[in-house]
C-alpha cells in the first residue's frame, strides 16, 4: 500500500497548484490523473495537422498574469516562455472598423472614439480607476471567502474612484454597465464580449464586473500564451513539483475516497490499489463528482445531498480547430491583428444568444470566441499559416434547435459536424474564403471534451454556472464558501469551488492553505 502526506485527485492547474503549494511546506504529495496527460483543461496538442499545435481547451492566460498565486510560483524559471498578439481583444463589425483592445490603452481610446464621440474619455476613466483599485478588487475575487484583507482595501479605496457609484457599477449587469457609459458599440462590444468568458447573462448581475476585469486585465496585462502551447504550462507546474519531491501518476483514476469515522483517510483507484493519506486527500473534480460519487453517501450529511441535488451546470461547448495556409482573410483587415476575436454585432445578439442558450436552444446565430494562436504565438504554425480555433456555447439540457433545425441534440459526430459548419459560416461572415485556407479542421463537441477531461460535464467550463446565487457561500452549494467539505481531511479544490473558473490557480491554492491550516490545528491539538 502506498503512503502520503496528500493525495491531490486531478492535474488541472488548480490541483498541480494545490500540489506545488504543499510540496512547499514539506509534504510529501501524490498527484493521481485519470487521464495519460496532465493539465487537465491546460493542454496542447498537434492531433489537428502534424505541423499545427493546437490548445485543446484553454489558450490565453490574463488570470495566471494577474494572479498572485502563480505568479509566485516563477513558472517562467521551469520554462514558460509568454508570448502576445499584436492587440488583445478584437470585434469586427460587417460595417465599419474593428474594435480594438491595444496594448496601450490611448491607442484603445483612439480606436473606441471611432465609434461615438466622447467614448475613448470614458474608456480612460475607468481604466484611471482601475490602476487606483484594481489589485484590491483582484484580491477579493481570488482570496479564500470572505476576503477579510483584500475587501477592507478595496473599501478604503472606494473614495477614490466614486464610492458607492463605482460600487454600484460592480454589481450593476454588464448591459447596464455599458448603456450608462458608452454610446456606440465598439466599447459595448468590447465589454460584452469579454464578459461571456463567464456564462453569467448580460442582464445579471455580475456581468458587469466580469466584464470590466477582463477588460482591465487584457489592458495592463494583455492576454497571454505559452510559446509552444498550452501544455507548456502545465508541464512547468509539473517540472516544479517534481523538483521538490512531488509525484505525479498518469492514467490513475480514483474512484472513491476512503473516510474512516469521519476523516478521510485515502483514496482507492479503478485497478483496485489502495492509497493511504497521513494529512489530506484534495480533490480536483467538479463537486457534483466528489459529492455523488467519489464520497459514499453515507459519509455525507443528507443537507449536502439536498443542497447539491441542485448544483446548476454552465453551459456546454463545441469547439473548432482548423489548420490554415494563410491568414484569417478578415473582409476588413484589423489595424493590428489581435490574438482573441468576438463575432458578434451587438450586446443584444450576444444576450440573444445566451438566452437561447440557457432556454434550451441551440442558437441559429452562435456567438463566437475566436483564438488566433500562430498570431499571439508564430511557433503554433508553419510561416504564413495559421492555427485557428473558435468555440460556441450550447445549452446542457436541449429543447430545440434554433437554426435550420438540424441539430438533435444527441451530439453524436454528425450534431457536432453540423454545429461547426454553422460555426465557420459564421466566421466566414467576417470572414469569406475561410473554407480556401483550411488544410484540416478538428471539432470536438461536449462528448469529446468530457472525453478528455471528466470536469468538463457535457462541455461545461467553468465548473459550474458562475451567476451570483452560486458563487461565494453559495459555491458549490449554500452555506459553504470555503474548499473544507464535511468530510475532515477533504478539501475540494476544483473551479466548482470558489472563486470558480479561469486559470488562477486560486481554488487549488485555498484548498491547500485550508488543508495546511486543518493540519495546523491538529497538531496543536495533540
Amino acid at each position: 500500500m502506498e503512503t502520503c502526506d496528500a493525495a491531490v485527485i486531478g492535474s488541472g492547474p488548480n490541483g498541480l497548484v494545490a500540489a506545488n503549494l504543499l510540496a512547499d511546506e514539506g509534504w510529501d504529495v501524490l498527484v493521481l490523473e485519470a487521464q495519460p496527460s496532465v493539465g487537465g483543461a491546460v493542454r496542447s496538442d498537434s492531433a489537428v495537422h502534424p505541423d499545427y499545435v493546437h490548445d485543446t481547451f484553454s489558450s490565453f492566460y490574463p488570470f495566471v498574469a494577474a494572479s498572485p498565486v502563480m505568479q509566485a510560483l516563477r513558472l517562467e524559471r521551469y520554462g514558460v516562455e509568454w508570448s502576445h498578439a499584436p492587440a488583445v481583444v478584437g470585434t469586427p463589425f460587417r460595417e465599419g472598423p474593428w474594435a480594438l483592445l491595444h496594448h496601450d490603452a490611448e491607442e484603445t481610446a483612439r480606436s473606441l472614439e471611432e465609434f461615438a464621440a466622447g467614448d475613448g474619455e470614458a474608456y480612460l476613466d475607468l481604466v484611471q480607476a482601475w490602476h487606483r483599485v484594481g489589485e484590491r478588487l483582484m484580491g477579493a475575487m481570488l482570496d479564500p471567502f470572505p476576503p477579510v484583507r483584500s475587501g477592507l482595501g478595496l473599501l478604503a479605496r472606494l473614495p477614490t474612484v466614486g464610492g458607492l457609484g463605482f460600487a454600484r457599477m460592480l454589481v450593476s449587469p454588464l448591459r447596464a454597465l455599458v448603456d450608462t457609459r458608452f454610446r456606440g458599440d465598439g466599447a459595448k462590444m468590447l465589454f460584452g464580449g469579454n464578459a461571456v468568458h463567464a456564462d453569467i447573462p448580460m442582464d445579471a448581475p455580475g456581468s458587469g464586473a466580469f466584464g470590466l476585469i477582463m477588460v482591465m486585465l487584457g489592458q495592463d496585462l494583455g492576454f497571454p500564451v505559452p510559446r509552444g502551447g498550452a501544455g507548456r504550462l502545465s508541464q512547468a507546474l509539473v517540472d516544479r513539483l517534481t523538483q521538490r519531491g512531488g509525484r505525479v501518476r498518469r492514467s490513475c483514476r480514483v474512484t472513491r475516497i476512503d473516510v474512516r469515522r469521519g476523516r478521510a483517510v485515502g483514496v482507492r483507484t479503478a485497478d483496485g490499489e489502495a492509497v493511504q493519506v497521513r494529512k489530506a486527500v484534495l480533490a480536483d473534480v467538479s463537486a457534483p463528482a466528489l459529492y455523488g460519487g467519489l464520497v459514499d453517501r453515507a459519509d455525507l450529511p443528507d443537507r449536502v445531498l439536498r443542497r447539491m441535488g441542485r448544483f446548476e451546470w454552465d453551459p456546454g461547448t463545441v469547439k473548432v480547430d482548423w489548420a490554415l495556409d494563410g491568414p484569417v482573410p478578415w473582409a476588413t483587415p484589423p489595424a493590428a491583428q489581435p490574438g482573441t476575436v468576438h463575432l458578434a454585432e451587438s450586446v443584444s445578439e450576444l444576450a440573444q444568444a445566451q438566452l437561447d442558450t440557457a432556454n434550451g436552444v441551440v442558437p441559429g446565430r452562435p456567438f463566437l470566441v475566436v483564438g488566433q494562436m500562430a498570431t499571439s504565438d508564430p511557433v503554433r504554425a508553419p510561416a504564413g499559416a495559421e492555427s485557428l480555433w473558435a468555440y460556441t456555447h450550447i445549452p446542457q439540457e436541449f429543447r430545440a434547435d434554433g437554426g435550420d433545425g438540424s441539430i438533435t441534440g444527441r451530439w453524436d459526430h454528425d450534431d457536432v459536424e453540423r454545429m461547426a459548419d454553422r460555426v465557420q459560416a459564421q466566421v466566414e461572415q467576417y470572414a469569406p474564403g475561410l473554407a480556401s485556407r483550411v488544410v484540416a479542421r478538428r471539432v470536438l463537441g461536449p462528448r469529446e471534451l468530457e472525453a478528455a477531461d471528466e470536469n468538463l460535464r457535457r462541455g461545461a467550463l467553468n465548473g459550474g454556472a458562475a451567476s451570483i446565487h452560486q458563487q461565494l457561500v453559495f459555491r458549490p452549494y449554500p452555506g459553504n464558501g470555503r474548499p473544507a467539505t464535511p468530510v475532515r481531511g477533504l478539501f475540494l479544490a476544483s473551479a466548482s469551488a470558489h472563486p470558480s473558473g479561469g486559470v488562477h490557480g486560486a481554488c487549488g491554492a485555498n484548498a491547500a492553505r485550508d488543508a495546511l491550516a486543518h493540519d495546523r490545528a491538529a497538531v496543536w491539538r495533540r
